[in-house]
C-alpha cells in the first residue's frame, strides 16, 4: 500500500521513530516530539543550541526566486517559534539533472541573499544533481540558533487559561501558492483583482518579525508555533497536545481574507485546514493580550484572539455555526490532492 502525501502522520511517528533515536543524552532538553517545531540541547554556561530542519523547495511553477524564499523563510519560521532567528544554516541539496547551471546560481545567489537578510550564516552541506529527481523538493537543511536557555520559547509551553492568538489570515501560502500556479484559472474564474491581491501574500509569509516583536514583551508570550500542514486548526490541536493541554477555538474568529475564501471555494478547501505559513500561532498570558495587539498593530501586522487554553481534562473543542464539536487532528493536509487535481485537470 502506498503511503499518503505529506508529512508522517502522528501515530505512524510515535510508532516508528519516536523512542529509536539513536543515543540518549540528558542535555537535550526539547527532543524530536509531536507539534514541537524545534529540538533544543543545552551545551553549557547557561546556553543551549536550537535545531530545526525542513525540505528546500524548487518549484518550476513559482520560480527560482520564490522556490528560494520558501526556502529559507519556511524554515525561519520554525525557529522563530524560540523567540529568536537563526544564526546558522546547513543546506543538501539534491537537484535535478534538468536544471542549468545558470538557474542553479540564480536560486543559489537567491538562498544567499535571503539567508544574509535575516542573518544567517550557511556552514556547509551537500550540492548535487541526481538522475530522477523530479521532486518539488529539492533536499533539505537544518538552521540552528545559540541563546540563552532560559530565555528559548517551546510550542510546549502553553499554560491553561492562555489565550491563543494567531497573525495575518488563514492560509497564506498555500493560496498564494495556488494562485501563482494557476494563474490564468485563477484570474479567468475569480478576476485579475483577486489574483492579484492572492499572489501579492507570498512575500508576507514570513513570521520572524512579529515573533522577534512579541519577545520583547516580558512574561507575555508562552508557546509559539508556526501553522504548516494541517492550517491553523491543525496548528492549535499540536501546540495544545504538545504542552498537554486542552483547548477551544473559535472558527469564525480565524480571520481569512474574501479573496482566499473565494480560492479556497474554487479548490474546494477548507482554508482554516490547510498550510498556512506566514501566520504565527500564539499563546498568551490573558493580561498581556493587549500589549500584544498593539504592538503588532503600530508594527502593521494585524493580530486576533482565536480561542483559549484548558486543563487537559476538558479535552479539545472547536465552536463553529453555533455549535462545539470536538477538534480533530486531520492527518493529511488536503492542499496536496488539490494541487495536483489541479494539475490533472490541465488548469494553467
Amino acid at each position: 500500500m502506498e503511503s499518503k502525501l505529506g508529512k508522517i502522520a502522528s501515530d505512524d511517528f510515535r510508532n516508528i521513530i519516536s523512542g529509536r533515536c539513536g543515543r540518549t543524552r540528558t542535555n537535550l532538553i526539547a527532543p524530536s516530539s509531536f507539534g514541537v517545531d524545534v529540538a533544543v540541547v543545552e551545551i553549557g554556561n547557561g546556553l543551549a543550541m536550537a535545531l530545526t530542519s525542513d525540505p528546500l523547495s524548487l518549484i518550476p511553477t513559482l520560480g527560482l526566486r520564490e522556490s528560494a524564499w520558501l526556502s529559507v523563510h519556511i524554515l525561519a519560521n520554525d525557529m522563530a517559534t524560540t523567540g529568536f532567528a537563526p544564526q546558522y544554516a546547513q543546506m543538501v541539496l539534491n537537484l535535478p539533472p534538468s536544471l542549468s547551471l545558470k538557474d542553479f546560481e540564480t536560486y543559489w545567489m537567491y538562498i544567499h541573499e535571503f539567508c544574509n537578510e535575516i542573518g544567517i550564516t550557511i556552514t556547509g552541506g551537500h550540492t548535487g544533481f541526481i538522475e530522477g529527481q523530479n521532486s518539488t523538493i529539492a533536499g533539505g537543511a537544518t538552521f540552528i540558533t545559540i541563546a540563552h536557555t532560559d530565555e528559548i520559547i517551546l510550542s510546549s509551553g502553553a499554560r491553561e487559561g492562555d489565550i491563543i492568538l494567531m497573525t495575518k489570515s488563514a492560509a497564506m501560502v498555500s493560496t498564494a501558492i495556488l494562485a501563482m500556479s494557476f494563474p490564468q484559472t485563477v484570474g479567468q474564474q475569480l478576476g485579475q483583482d483577486v489574483y492579484d491581491k492572492l499572489t501579492a501574500l507570498f512575500y508576507q509569509t514570513s513570521s520572524l518579525r512579529e515573533a522577534l516583536l512579541v519577545k520583547q514583551i516580558p512574561d507575555a508570550i508562552t508557546a509559539m508555533h508556526d501553522v504548516t500542514e494541517g492550517g491553523i486548526l491543525g496548528a492549535v490541536f499540536e501546540m495544545s497536545s504538545a504542552s498537554n493541554k486542552g483547548c477551544v477555538v473559535k472558527y469564525e474568529s480565524i480571520p481569512v481574507l474574501p479573496e482566499q475564501q473565494a480560492l479556497c471555494q474554487l479548490f474546494q478547501l477548507d482554508p482554516c485546514r490547510i498550510i498556512g505559513a506566514g501566520s504565527m500561532l500564539m499563546t498568551c498570558r490573558p493580561d498581556k493580550v493587549q500589549h500584544v495587539i498593539d504592538l503588532l498593530k503600530r508594527n502593521d501586522i494585524s493580530c486576533s484572539i482565536i480561542g483559549e487554553i484548558l486543563p487537559e481534562d476538558k479535552g479539545k473543542w472547536l465552536q463553529q455555526d453555533g455549535k462545539q464539536f470536538p477538534l480533530f487532528y486531520q492527518e493529511t493536509d488536503p492542499y496536496w490532492a488539490a494541487f495536483f487535481s489541479a494539475l490533472s485537470k490541465g488548469w494553467k
